[in-house]
C-alpha cells in the first residue's frame, strides 16, 4: 500500500561528544522523539563535517572516535515537530536545526501479508 502526504523534517547537527544529563545527545534525542511519539528518528554518523565552532570534526577510527558529527534526522506531521522543538533547544548547547517542509511517500504491507515465522 501506498500514503503520500506532506511532513516536516528536521535535521540536528552536533557532535558525538554532545551530551544531555549524562548520557550522549543523540541517545536523548531519540528517547524524547520516542516519548513525544514521533513518526520517524534517525541518527546518521559521519566521517567528517565542521559546524559553527569552525572546527573539523571527524571520525579518526570508526570504531573509536568520539569526536564524530552526528546528525538526527527527525520527520512527523507539523504539529508533532512544534511539540518536539522545545525540548531540541533545551538539549542543544550547540548545533544546528535546519527543518523542511517534505512530500513523503510511506510504503507498508498489511500484517496479514507478512510471513509467519516458526
Amino acid at each position: 500500500m501506498k500514503e503520500q502526504f506532506q511532513a516536516r523534517m528536521l535535521r540536528v547537527h552536533f557532535t558525538e561528544a554532545d551530551k544531555w544529563q549524562g548520557e550522549p545527545l543523540y541517545k536523548a534525542m531519540i528517547a524524547k522523539c520516542w516519548d513525544l511519539g514521533i513518526a520517524s528518528a534517525v541518527v546518521y554518523r559521519g566521517v567528517e563535517g565542521f559546524g559553527a565552532s569552525a572546527r573539523i570534526y571527524h571520525a579518526r577510527s570508526l570504531s573509536f572516535s568520539k569526536d564524530a558529527p552526528i546528525m538526527v534526522s527527525v520527520m512527523d506531521e507539523e504539529a508533532q515537530i512544534d511539540k518536539l522543538i522545545p525540548h531540541l533547544e533545551e538539549m542543544l548547547a550547540g548545533g544546528l536545526i535546519a527543518s523542511s517542509t517534505v512530500e513523503v511517500i510511506r510504503y507498508w504491507r498489511p500484517a496479514q501479508d507478512y510471513p509467519v515465522i516458526g
